[in-house]
């Protein structure tokens, strides 16, 4: 069938995050007197964004995949802790010459949490409704449009053809667009779910958490924990308090910097720190008049000092990258430095742009700590250069409606995690709404290349034209920060899919 395939980041990337992960692995087994320490049935993992549905192919927002994805849902692939490809369902997978057929081999065992067995069909069967499903969001909708067809060439064997060479399609498999959902529970998805994973969905308690329970049917390795609860905090210094009470054994990703001083007691917490994918992003909506003006939009990047919004908003804690790429992708350069902090050069664009007595735009941002911080801040910066920005605070869902669904708003501030989703600026559709036929040819181009070499090469150039079209500002990486009490053993230290995967995790207890 032609060379077989695996994505892997360039070697000195890889083996940094590798060494980093093996560290932490290492490092979260304490064997200190721990703090509030995790039993063996039970785990409770702090968290700020809830989902906003049980059905991740047709709900928005990273709150769904955090819980499900990986631990309820499995994909034929997965990444990694250090950002490469391997087989989850799929055991191995082959892609013919042209790149465009790949044939994936199920794990022999697999089965569905009600314990049939995951056939090839039935793998066939969950793309195609996800393919087909009217109500599948547009991002994903995007992602498997490039599918022409899936076959079951054997009961173990799948056969997808693309209608041409993707270098991102099966990074895109490793997400949401790629769970395989059992046949059985296509009608019911919203309020159950239908996996394989090694849990399986028991309670939603919205507006406080969402509960998993072991998969008692699971094919692979036993789940370490009987139960799992993702706990939600809109405060996190209640996420923090709770922690420290012994309330929460876990949490996922620390949003108070300043905090991170009251975890120093290694007897009984371990303090987890690594990269991620997640790019804030202060988004202009390039349907709004003021902001289809590139001079406009260059002078709100002028007019905010990221490096102060970065030591300000995040204690420091992250990394300033100038376009929507993290230094762990191979196509990443260093473009943080662009549009250096100039207030007068802001001032002065806005003059030729007709602006030169003021301007007032609407931002309206999810209710997490570091937009509505980041927002505060940008706001106090683009007043000093006399543009006046409406700050509302939104809860999530509200938020998805508003902004990420209707378009309505001018700018705002929210942190992208999935991976590659620089691909996301070539859909003109997408919130921000860019258009820009360079770049969407660049990706198009990007993704058929016939090389790793003309792919990045390609890549590059696309991420330049984000950053010089002023396409959004791109206020800083996200870093992953974790703090687990000292029962707790293997968490990832790189957050580089949306996933919380919890099937690293152990306790020293069990």
């Amino acid at each position: 069938m032609g060379r077989r395939h695996g994505w892997k980041l360039f070697t000195p990337i890889a083996a940094l995050l590798a060494a980093m992960a093996l560290l932490t692995l290492a490092g979260c087994s304490n064997t200190g007197d721990p703090g509030g320490s995790a039993s063996a049935s039970s785990l409770v993992v702090g968290a700020s964004l809830e989902p906003t549905g049980l059905d991740i192919t047709t709900t928005d927002g990273a709150g769904g995949p955090q819980a499900l994805l990986y631990n309820v849902y499995e994909t034929l692939v997965k990444i990694n802790g250090v950002g490469n490809l391997v087989g989850l369902l799929a055991t191995d997978w082959t892609v013919s010459p042209d790149g465009t057929t790949y044939t994936f081999s199920l794990q022999p065992h697999a089965t569905f949490a009600n314990g049939d067995p995951i056939t090839a069909q039935a793998v066939v069967d969950s793309l195609n409704h996800i393919r087909t499903n009217p109500s599948t969001t547009a991002t994903i909708k995007a992602q498997l449009a490039i599918v022409t067809d899936a076959v079951a060439t054997s009961r173990s064997t799948v056969q997808v053809t693309l209608r041409h060479r993707s270098h991102f399609w099966l990074y895109n498999m490793a997400g949401p667009a790629g769970i395989v959902i059992d046949p059985k529970g296509f009608s019911t998805l919203g309020t159950a779910t239908a996996g394989s994973g090694p849990y399986v969905f028991k309670a939603w308690n919205k507006g406080d958490s969402v509960t998993l329970a072991r998969n008692t049917n699971y094919w692979g390795n036993e789940a370490h924990f009987g139960s799992v609860t993702f706990k939600y905090f809109a405060d996190p210094n209640a996420m923090t308090t709770a922690m420290k009470a012994g309330d929460i054994n876990i949490i996922s990703d620390l949003t108070t910097p300043s905090a991170l001083g009251q975890f120093s007691d290694t007897s009984k917490y371990t303090v987890v720190k690594g990269t991620s994918n997640g790019e804030v992003v202060m988004g202009f909506n390039h349907d709004s008049a003021p902001l289809k003006k590139l001079k406009v939009r260059q002078a709100i990047i002028y007019a905010v000092d990221r490096k102060a919004l970065l030591d300000s908003v995040w204690g420091g804690q992250g990394t300033l990258i100038g376009s929507m790429v993290p230094p762990t992708d191979p196509y990443y350069e260093n473009l943080a430095g662009y549009y250096p902090y100039d207030p007068a050069k802001a001032k002065e664009l806005l003059k030729e742009a007709g602006y030169g007595k003021g301007l007032t735009l609407s931002m309206p941002v999810p209710n997490l700590s570091y937009a509505t911080a980041s927002a505060q801040f940008v706001a106090a910066q683009l007043k000093q250069v006399g543009i006046t920005v409406k700050v509302q605070q939104q809860d999530f869902s509200t938020w998805i409606s508003q902004v990420f669904q209707k378009g309505d708003y001018d700018l705002t501030v929210v942190n992208h995690v999935e991976p590659k989703d620089i691909v996301k600026w070539a859909d003109k559709n997408y919130y921000w709404h860019y258009d820009n036929p360079e770049f969407n040819l660049l990706i198009a181009e990007a993704d058929q290349a016939p090389t790793d070499a003309e792919f990045i090469s390609y890549m590059k150039q696309a991420a330049e034209i984000l950053t010089t079209d002023a396409a959004g500002d791109f206020l800083f990486l996200f870093p992953h920060i974790a703090i687990c009490d000292s029962s707790i053993s293997g968490i990832t230290a790189n957050e580089v899919t949306s996933s919380f995967d919890l099937t690293t995790l152990a306790s020293r207890n069990n």
